[in-house]
């Protein structure tokens, strides 16, 4: 009889577990998603640009922002971010790379859609001046991104902009 009530109690909570997920996938794409969008001309071509953003070792060498990145970057490879935001937060994050073509486009991203999701994109363009037009950007989804300090973020991708910029033009 108790194995019954344990069996009973077991099924009960995966229905509700399987429900809440299901209502989190479903529900959470409609919450107003945020997003944060930044832009900086760095006076080198893109191939440069996205060679150095592609260097994921090399960060703490110039990046403010992202200290340091653990892992390869490849499509499909798992990273481990740690930030470094202008508000005192330290967090870590654990994104997967999403996109990478070079000299255009680099992108990780990562989290459980409905609840919390965002992607991190460099969009790289050839400026009139044959340098890079940089497009900086992250596009927040689910239902916790209320949480998300945006201010803090964009004064981060900002700063990191600024460095990525002094770091290559000094290589020049």
């Amino acid at each position: 009889m108790r194995s019954k009530n344990l069996m009973t109690y077991f099924l009960m909570g995966l229905v509700i577990i399987s429900g809440l997920t299901a209502f989190i996938y479903f529900i959470g794409p409609y919450f107003p998603g945020l997003h944060v969008y930044t832009e900086i001309d760095i006076d080198a071509p893109p191939a440069e640009v996205y060679a150095v953003l592609a260097d994921l070792e090399r960060y703490p060498e110039w990046n403010p922002y992202h200290v340091v990145i653990e892992g390869r970057a490849a499509v499909g490879e798992a990273l481990v971010v740690h930030m470094n935001k202008p508000n005192g937060d330290t967090p870590t994050v654990h994104p997967h790379m999403l996109r990478m073509e070079p000299s255009r486009e680099l992108t990780w991203g990562g989290g459980v859609r409905g609840l919390f999701y965002g992607e991190h994109v460099f969009l790289l363009e050839e400026n009139s001046a044959g340098g890079t037009h940089l497009i900086h950007k992250e596009d927040f989804e689910g239902m916790a991104v209320q949480f998300v300090t945006l201010d803090a973020i964009e004064e981060g991708y900002n700063g990191m902009n600024v460095a990525l910029k002094a770091w290559i033009e000094g290589i020049h």
